[in-house]
């Protein structure tokens, strides 16, 4: 996404107004500031920040905003719009530190090799043809899940920015061909509603690729952003018709929707079904009232967001976003190379966000600077003009030409000897054809002992990480029925288990092992302790998993277990911590050594069930089942 624009104030004033002695808008910088650092939290500081995507989307409505104020800008003062004009700036501020991003992060994946590989030369069309979003929707990738790392997986959103300036300015024109600006308004207001309303009845857990992917479905940000230009087009004359205390009351209804706007990156979960339901809707709605409250002149909240250190980070908040997931991600792989690290999430955070910092300042002071302000001719003739050659100035180019030359060839040839599946996929494959070759569950019981703690007893239901388990849980406990599923959610958990109910189906011990693919809530866990009641045993497999709702969805497991004797926690997360790299590469699922340790997980929790049965025997005998 493009966070920074070439017209970070854009003079808002009516037709045909002279530029000078107009107000200058204010805050932008600082809304900036704000979404980036909501984004980079969500991924870097596990749990800190469970909606910080939304930031996104305030990046959307700024961008809508800022474009068509552009647009109108000229049309107003030449009578026309230059496209040429306008792509070209868009190229300049957007191509030179993508390239830059591409060519160093392919680099260093090539060296890291592995799963990093897999996907790669498709994100590398999808990030050139700006075709990223549709792209993962085809390949139905899951923005907040995935099993592969996916280095340039961020650039979703800038692909959907970059099809909005191809097109926009071309309907912009057409749209400026209505007379009456309410009209123009009220037409930008329907497009918003459909997509929105699109997005809201679009969704499934299911379909969360989609409508969070899709352009039409995630367009009315943009939209939003376009409607307030249009509604702020004569703001500084006419001050929108309003009364002169009710203009006054804009700065701090744009405090409030600030507010708000944090609130919501705390309170309202990423995958949670009412962020689709009409919460991003609102995101842009209270963004927009942001821009417009520090938009005002002289207003304490455009100043607020105008201090220093908040207009440094809005800058320099494009290079920031494109940075800080591929660091993020090649980080992770690399780190596993390191036996016993003793780094955690959050000191893998700080070290991301340190990169981050530093490869954007260098991005912005050396390349994309220089060439939105001259051009990309212009910086060359900078280095080798008339009175400005100099032997170092030359060798220096010609060696990072030459060192650019090499990473893309060095980056194309990894980039074709990539494997076409990643370590995670083969570990789920494994345990696929382990559970279709034992026909579901097997039969043997040698070597196990009989009675409730046998596999024979065992029902476990779960998601990929029980999948690449399978088989040595098989080998574990002979005769256990596994039902596990790729990208399976707690949510489904509910009717599944009262299905299987129904059928009488149901063993006396049963195991979930679910929340690696999105947080959970505690009713769903008791809707399923509903069902299996206290003459049956449950255990609840814990998560490890880099991703941001892993302290949320442990914290809610262990309290459930806690409420319930007849419950057992197998703590999966504190078993392999010590073993992450013998993880794949994504540091989910478990390869066989993992796979070992995940089944002594449940073997520690069946005992301790054990314990408890025979506890509760003593006091009341227990009714058959």
């Amino acid at each position: 996404m493009v966070m920074t624009n070439s017209a970070s104030h854009v003079t808002l004033r009516p037709a045909m107004a002279p530029a000078e002695g107009q107000p200058r808008l204010s805050g932008l910088d600082g809304l900036r500031a704000v979404a980036v650092l909501a984004v980079i939290l969500f991924h870097l500081t596990p749990g800190a920040l469970p909606g910080g995507a939304l930031g996104v989307d305030i990046f959307f409505v700024l961008s809508g905003f800022l474009i068509t104020g552009l647009l109108s800008r000229e049309r107003q003062e030449t009578g026309r719009v230059s496209l040429f004009n306008f792509w070209r700036r868009r190229a300049r501020r957007i191509l030179p530190a993508l390239a830059l991003l591409l060519v160093v992060c392919c680099s260093i994946a090539v060296l890291l090799g592995s799963d990093v590989l897999v996907g790669l030369g498709t994100q590398l069309v999808g990030a050139l043809t700006f075709s990223s979003n549709w792209l993962a929707i085809a390949g139905g990738n899951n923005y907040f899940a995935q099993s592969t790392p996916e280095v340039f997986r961020n650039l979703w959103s800038l692909s959907l920015e970059e099809q909005f300036y191809l097109v926009w300015p071309l309907l912009f024109l057409l749209l400026a061909l209505i007379p009456r600006r309410r009209t123009r308004g009220l037409v930008l207001l329907l497009v918003a509603l459909a997509s929105a309303t699109a997005m809201a009845l679009l969704f499934t857990p299911a379909a969360t690729t989609r409508v969070y992917y899709g352009t039409d479905t995630h367009l009315f940000g943009l939209a939003i952003g376009a409607l307030l230009a249009v509604i702020l087009e004569r703001a500084p004359d006419t001050r929108l018709g309003w009364p002169r205390r009710r203009w006054r009351l804009l700065p701090l209804a744009g405090v409030l929707a600030v507010a708000s706007l944090v609130a919501l990156s705390i309170l309202l979960p990423s995958d949670d079904a009412r962020t689709y339901r009409g919460g991003l809707a609102v995101v842009a709605v209270l963004t927009a009232i942001a821009i417009a409250g520090a938009s005002v002149p002289g207003s304490p909240l455009g100043r607020a967001l105008d201090i220093a250190p908040l207009r440094w980070i809005g800058q320099r908040s494009y290079g920031l976003y494109l940075w800080h997931w591929p660091v993020f991600v090649l980080l992770t792989v690399w780190l596993p190379l390191w036996p016993g690290s003793p780094l955690g999430q959050w000191t893998l955070g700080a070290a991301a966000a340190a990169i981050t910092v530093a490869a954007a300042t260098f991005s912005y002071r050396f390349v994309e600077t220089p060439i939105r302000r001259v051009g990309f001719r212009a910086t060359m003739r900078g280095w080798f003009g008339p009175g400005r050659v100099r032997t170092l100035r030359i060798a220096a180019s010609i060696t990072a030409i030459a060192v650019a030359v090499a990473l893309v060839g060095f980056s194309t040839a990894g980039i074709l000897r990539a494997p076409k599946a990643g370590s995670a996929e083969d570990y789920v494959a494994a345990g696929q054809a382990a559970i279709a070759a034992a026909g579901g569950a097997t039969t043997e019981t040698t070597g196990v002992p009989s009675g409730r703690t046998s596999g024979h007893s065992i029902l476990a239901i779960g998601d990929s990480v029980m999948l690449a388990a399978a088989p040595k849980l098989e080998q574990a406990f002979p005769g256990i029925a596994i039902d596990a599923v790729v990208s399976r959610q707690m949510f489904a958990l509910p009717a599944i288990v009262d299905r299987l109910d129904r059928r009488n189906q149901l063993r006396h011990t049963l195991v979930v092992g679910l929340g690696t693919n999105g947080y959970i809530g505690r009713d769903t866990l008791e809707a399923v302790y509903a069902i299996v009641g206290p003459r049956r045993n449950m255990i609840v497999v814990n998560v490890q998993a880099p991703r941001a709702w892993t302290p949320s969805v442990n914290r809610i497991l262990e309290q459930f277990a806690y409420a319930h004797p007849n419950v057992q926690l197998a703590d999966w997360k504190s078993a392999i911590a010590s073993h992450i790299d013998v993880l794949a590469a994504d540091q989910i699922h478990p390869g066989p050594t993992g796979g070992a340790i995940y089944a002594r997980s449940l073997t520690s929790a069946l005992a301790l069930l054990h314990v408890y049965e025979e506890r509760a025997s003593h006091i009341a005998p227990r009714r058959p089942q």
